[in-house]
């Protein structure tokens, strides 16, 4: 459930855009109403699927402060980054920057793991995760490495998709592509870590 919570507004975007796509001259006249004229028809599926993901990401974040009092600072990061490059793509009417959006999360989690190591020589995963699992040293540098390279991968890999590909295809990966690669990767990490995990406790 709170994997399926944390992929809310990835899943109501994706739903969006589809049901916008089937009725483009409502979606179109709806888009209008609410950002302005100016707006081309095949831009409205992808524009309101960009406010739906901004007011999904909204609530998330009101429904956990109503629940817990305290919101996770990933979330807030989420919500800053799609506020800004999803109003701006609503601003100026223009894709390209909902686009961007996955790969500055990606990059920005990537580039904060990289950057704690070696600037602070902290180890990110291993604070998160130590309290559940005991693995040797070496072990949680290359658990933080793999999350890095795996970070920037996923950033450029969107990109390429994105610029490469239609936007139905781009909108089709960013949630069965982005969302699957991570399963089989945290899957493959998972059986990494196994035996190391038998090592240590044996």
């Amino acid at each position: 459930m709170k994997i399926l919570f944390d992929l809310l507004p990835v899943i109501l975007f994706f739903a969006a855009y589809k049901f916008a796509g089937h009725d483009p001259a409502a979606a179109h006249e709806l888009a209008s109403r609410i950002l302005g004229n100016g707006i081309e028809t095949a831009q409205a599926p992808i524009l309101i699927a960009t406010a739906v993901a901004i007011l999904a990401t909204i609530g998330q974040i009101g429904w956990v402060w109503f629940r817990h009092r305290k919101v996770d600072t990933m979330l807030w990061v989420s919500l800053a980054i799609i506020v800004v490059f999803g109003g701006a793509t609503l601003f100026f009417h223009n894709p390209t920057f909902i686009k961007w959006k996955p790969t500055a999360l990606y990059w920005l989690f990537g580039i904060t793991l990289a950057g704690s190591e070696l600037l602070f020589r902290r180890n990110l995963i291993r604070k998160m995760l130590e309290a559940q699992v005991r693995l040797p040293e070496p072990v949680w540098g290359r658990l933080s490495h793999a999350w890095t390279a795996f970070f920037i991968s996923m950033g450029v890999l969107n990109l390429y998709v994105a610029y490469n590909f239609s936007e139905e295809a781009w909108v089709n990966f960013k949630l069965f592509g982005g969302m699957g690669l991570m399963l089989l990767f945290v899957l493959a990490q998972g059986l990494y870590l196994s035996k190391h995990i038998q090592e240590e406790t044996s």
